[in-house]
């Protein structure tokens, strides 16, 4: 998964930040989501092929979620300096990101990781009022998400449960950077 997503930071450093983070975007019509990433520990049970351009989207989609670029690097140089020759355990590098970003991602992890499937965000708009809700996870799913309401950009942090974002709304669409599905269930 950090090899597969450095090619976006060689590729950022390059030619810029749209560029890598389209290249990353294009990485997921590799992805199959046939099994979950990690397979089982203690029997002969390798994870998914997955592992790599679905790892790297996960990682891009939480450098999204931390929405700090130089506490993201900060934090991807904490990990070399932190576990230098060493070998980790997947728990150790959870555990590592979610307390540099100050930011429980355990949840967000969990899915990515240990489920094969992917988020889907079902939305629609009625009386201009926006109602959101995660489907296709694991329970307790807990991923806040960038959205833009009529063109300009919002946080919201839905549940498995239908709820409505308080916002006059004609148009709404999800941030591209954060590896869901999404699903206007009007049409």
């Amino acid at each position: 998964s950090f090899t597969n997503y450095s090619e976006s930071l060689f590729l950022e450093y390059h030619y810029g930040k749209e560029t890598a983070f389209k290249y990353t975007r294009g990485q997921r019509l590799n992805i199959q989501n046939r099994q979950p990433i990690i397979g089982k520990y203690n029997i002969h049970s390798e994870g998914s092929s997955d592992m790599y351009d679905k790892g790297g989207n996960m990682l891009h989609t939480i450098r999204q979620l931390i929405d700090d670029d130089d506490k993201w690097r900060d934090i991807l140089r904490g990990i070399g300096k932190t576990f230098y020759h060493q070998t980790v355990t997947t728990a150790q590098i959870e555990s590592f990101i979610s307390k540099q970003a100050g930011k429980d991602l355990s949840k967000v992890f969990d899915q990515y990781l240990r489920d094969h499937r992917l988020p889907v965000l079902e939305y629609y708009l009625k009386e201009d009022k926006v109602r959101v809700r995660w489907s296709n996870v694991k329970p307790g799913f807990d991923m806040p998400i960038r959205v833009f309401i009529d063109g300009k950009a919002s946080w919201i942090s839905p549940t498995t449960q239908w709820s409505e974002i308080n916002s006059q709304a004609s148009t709404f669409t999800v941030d591209s950077n954060f590896y869901v599905a999404c699903i206007n269930l009007q049409g």
